[in-house]
């Protein structure tokens, strides 16, 4: 055996014991006549004592070569630390090292193998396997696994089943590219790798599994940022025989086991809230219901006036920033400019200071007299010590604009606590939206979501009316899932697809093997799938995904450590029948 314990488990009750270690050394500290080093594994790290008065000479001299990260197994007997270190669990013994062997020696590494590291991110993703051995990743990597364990355990407790689907899958429309795999043995075909398992967690309720679910890889060819990758994880869940009352109640169970198990908080019932009304009050479809600032639509209270600019808008809209009164010219203007950067696309904005006396101080105070602004405090909610900012133009464009402002002053004013976790369901979307350019309309989820049975006369009168029978879960401002109520019938189906401008021979094309199962007896059923990744993340208390995954990808898709993606050889473009031409 290369260890008898591990680098973390042992303390007081130990001592006088014969033990066997092996790990990395984090470092030494060589005093002459004593050399004590840090011997660190996944578990924690214990301290070696090489003693020239008690250790044999040629282990006390081989310790002096140890550099860091050298791989080294260590025997000797557990005493007590005189200088005790209560910041590790290991911290009032040491071992006495009697036999040493270096397992294998070690290059200088490029960074430190520290907390906090001398490293910078490129560095750290090309040697992502050192980066691993820090506690900061390390422990990411270990909570990701306890969320994915706590998830499979909930769903296997309620009689869900894992059920592997195929990674090598047909190319159909899902609202993002497409990677693609050439097939060497169907010249001139292609696979593609699936954005989600959708139609075959339909197919497995057609075939009477009753409840699905998979932790499962997806992949999606589009532009990346800090908190999307091009292969990412879900949890992918469907359910027969169900409306969409029975998922939320299962999924929020699970959100909720996972918040109590993971981070020891209960949560009540999670509020609803319908697209339209998050849209209006908060200028997007994922608020984050953490704080206050909601959207005061100011049309009836600042128009018709002498201010053009808000009589010519179609929405002027504002939020009342809590204690921001105190904001000097210096501050104020950093955050104009910061709404007008390209990103967020701000003409221009309008203040308001609640002074402490009830009095009020505006950018605007010669088109609007004090009532005028009291009556823009009312409506955003505004008191004495808070800044109203307003915004107008064309009203989604404001809306996004302003919801943009409200997230970045919640940030700036330290309103967005990661330890404080509100989740909320947000429902009633749009089924379709209309794509100006080619004048389409397309899915707003999928082209499977099932229309509000109520509202299916509307498709053929005012299709933008139509709500979907979806739902999102929404994390502290983050979408952590999201599903629908599907279509079961081929009628349904095929209309859904006409309306999406699909031709019959496209969808049967596209769809067919779907179209046909659903003339077998498909059941009412309906599910939803979690991003992982981001779940794990948020309950992580972080913004970014990358640390929970062990081998991430950059922003340019790279994933620098093993230099992929990479050119293959002429033989295996031959096989597959490619010419590549990079003219």
């Amino acid at each position: 055996m290369y260890r008898s314990h591990n680098c973390g488990e042992l303390n007081a009750s130990h001592i006088n014991t014969e033990v066997t270690l092996a790990g990395w050394v984090q470092k030494s500290r060589d005093k002459g006549f004593m050399n004590w080093v840090d011997l660190r594994d996944r578990y924690g790290i214990t301290q070696l004592l090489f003693d020239e008065s008690r250790s044999e000479k040629t282990v006390f001299e081989l310790a002096k070569t140890l550099g860091r990260e050298f791989v080294v197994q260590v025997k000797g007997t557990v005493i007590e630390r005189e200088a005790k270190n209560k910041n590790i669990a290991t911290g009032e013994i040491e071992i006495l090292v009697t036999e040493m062997t270096i397992l294998n020696a070690s290059l200088t590494p490029p960074f430190t193998i520290e907390d906090e590291t001398d490293g910078g991110e490129d560095i750290r993703m090309k040697y992502r396997y050192l980066d691993i051995r820090r506690n900061p990743v390390k422990n990411s990597l270990l909570f990701r696994h306890k969320v994915a364990q706590a998830v499979r355990n909930y769903l296997s407790n309620l009689d869900f089943c894992e059920v592997e689907t195929p990674y090598l899958i047909k190319s159909t429309p899902e609202g993002a590219r497409d990677f693609v795999v050439p097939s060497r043995m169907n010249e001139g075909q292609f696979y593609a790798l699936p954005q989600s398992p959708q139609t075959f967690k339909q197919l497995l309720m057609v075939g009477g599994m009753d409840k699905y679910f998979q932790i499962v890889k997806c992949f999606r060819d589009e532009d990346l940022r800090a908190d999307r990758q091009p292969e990412f994880t879900q949890i992918d869940c469907e359910m027969a025989f169900v409306e969409q009352e029975d998922i939320l109640n299962v999924f929020e169970g699970l959100t909720r086991h996972l918040l109590k198990e993971i981070k020891g908080i209960e949560v009540e019932k999670f509020p609803r809230m319908t697209y339209d009304h998050a849209m209006k009050t908060y200028g997007n479809d994922k608020p984050d219901i953490r704080f206050g600032m909601e959207f005061g639509e100011l049309n009836a209270v600042a128009q018709n006036k002498e201010f053009s600019v808000f009589n010519s808008a179609e929405l002027v809209v504002a939020i009342a920033a809590p204690g921001c009164a105190t904001f000097t010219r210096k501050e104020i203007d950093a955050l104009i400019d910061w709404v007008k950067r390209p990103q967020v696309g701000a003409s221009g904005m309008v203040y308001v200071k609640c002074e402490e006396d009830g009095s009020f101080k505006s950018s605007v105070d010669k088109f609007y007299d004090q009532n005028d602004l009291a009556e823009w405090a009312k409506v955003t909610g505004a008191k004495a010590g808070d800044m109203i900012f307003v915004l107008s133009g064309p009203a989604d464009k404001t809306r996004t604009q302003l919801s943009a402002l409200r997230m970045e002053l919640a940030t700036r004013l330290g309103l967005r606590n990661p330890a404080e976790f509100a989740p909320l369901w947000v429902v009633d979307f749009p089924l379709l939206e209309l794509d100006e350019e080619s004048g389409r309309w397309h899915a707003m989820h999928h082209p499977f979501t099932s229309p509000k049975p109520e509202d299916m006369e509307l498709l053929a009168t005012n299709p933008g009316k139509v709500r979907a029978n979806a739902y999102d879960m929404v994390l502290n401002g983050n979408e952590i899932g999201g599903g629908s109520i599907r279509i079961h019938d081929k009628a349904t189906q095929q209309l859904m697809f006409k309306y999406l401008g699909f031709t019959e021979e496209e969808a049967r094309n596209q769809f067919g093997f779907l179209m046909d199962a659903f003339q077998f007896g498909a059941p009412p059923h309906g599910g939803l799938a979690f991003g992982l990744d981001r779940l794990v993340a948020i309950l992580g208390g972080q913004e970014t995904i990358r640390d929970f995954i062990a081998f991430p990808k950059n922003n340019s898709g790279r994933d620098v450590m093993i230099d992929a993606p990479s050119v293959i050889d002429d033989l295996q473009l031959k096989e597959l029948h490619i010419n590549v031409n990079l003219k």
